[in-house]
């Protein structure tokens, strides 16, 4: 398989698990060698309930073909994340690849979904967008001038959604929009340096905490859908992160400067596959359903037709 990111530079900023890990380990496939940053670490696990590791991920990126580097980062610690880009300088002199994924929002969404603005409990304000948005926002002003130096680079968003529809909460959705804009301001302040910046989304997540979710793992995932019909349109970390190495690898990127991108419209226009060499298309499931809002079939049509790759 060729390496088209052999000898370029990553952090990936939020690479404990789910899309960031994915990120991590699909830009190791393509040759990187990835910084691997997050508060998990081996005997020091942040998050309750979580058993993944930064070391983890870092192993994965170089068991594909990379070179993962683990760092420990409070990324809402403005000394930590710039000693982690003083690091990266002293250590490779340049870096080519910035992804901000950090989240952290999880605890939120699950006391909080479906519920009107008008109950949201104003403590929970200020946390959520620390690690939601002040991380990206650190993150980005030390990442950034590494970008500037090395005279070319990208710069990608983690966000939820490709369209300006509302995302079920009054907070949530004004994250996620936060995210997109970032990126488009982003874009404006360094294209005359060469850099590119843009936003990503992914599709219905399989995360591992998803897969726990729903008490299923990636071999009978499927079984899932029996909880929610639409988690048979999910797919893999990998699929975002084939995306974002397929947009690290794409000398014309920068005509994609501000713009907010799917990984199943990247799969349309690259061709990459998601992990079981499926090409799940969240897009057209979501227009179907949601938008036309077609019926859904019964869930173990749903499920044959998946296995036979329809």
């Amino acid at each position: 398989m060729s390496k088209p990111l052999t000898n370029k530079v990553a952090v990936v900023a939020g690479a404990t698990r789910g899309a960031g890990r994915g990120i991590a380990t699909m830009l190791g496939e393509a040759g990187a060698t990835v910084y691997c940053t997050g508060r998990s670490v081996r005997g020091n696990v942040a998050t309750q309930g979580r058993t993944e590791t930064i070391e983890e991920t870092a192993a994965l990126v170089t068991q594909l073909g990379g070179h993962g580097i683990p760092v420990q980062v409070d990324h809402r610690d403005e000394a930590q994340v710039e000693a982690l880009f003083a690091r990266v300088e002293a250590e490779q002199g340049r870096l080519d690849i910035l992804v901000n994924d950090i989240w952290g929002g999880d605890w939120f969404v699950l006391k909080m979904w479906n519920k009107p603005m008008w109950e949201t409990d104003i403590a929970d304000v200020e946390p959520l967008y620390r690690t939601a948005i002040f991380t990206h926002i650190i993150t980005s002003r030390y990442g950034a001038p590494l970008l500037v130096k090395q005279g070319h680079g990208l710069l990608i968003e983690i966000t939820d959604g490709d369209t300006d529809r509302y995302r079920g909460n009054f907070l949530y959705d004004l994250l996620k929009h936060t995210v997109n804009r970032m990126a488009f301001n982003l874009a404006e302040d360094l294209r005359p340096f060469g850099v590119t910046a843009l936003a990503l989304t992914p599709g219905f997540l399989r995360s591992e905490e998803m897969l726990d979710h729903f008490g299923v793992t990636e071999a009978n995932w499927r079984e899932g859908a029996r909880k929610d019909p639409h988690f048979i349109a999910s797919e893999t970390p990998w699929f975002v992160g084939r995306a974002a190495a397929a947009l690290a690898a794409d000398p014309n990127v920068a005509q994609k400067a501000g713009g907010v991108f799917s990984s199943w419209g990247l799969s349309d226009a690259y061709g990459f596959v998601d992990r079981d060499g499926s090409r799940p298309h969240w897009g057209n499931h979501f227009h179907k359903y949601f938008v036309e809002e077609a019926p859904l079939p019964p869930v173990d049509e749903l499920i044959a037709a998946h296995e036979r790759g329809q």
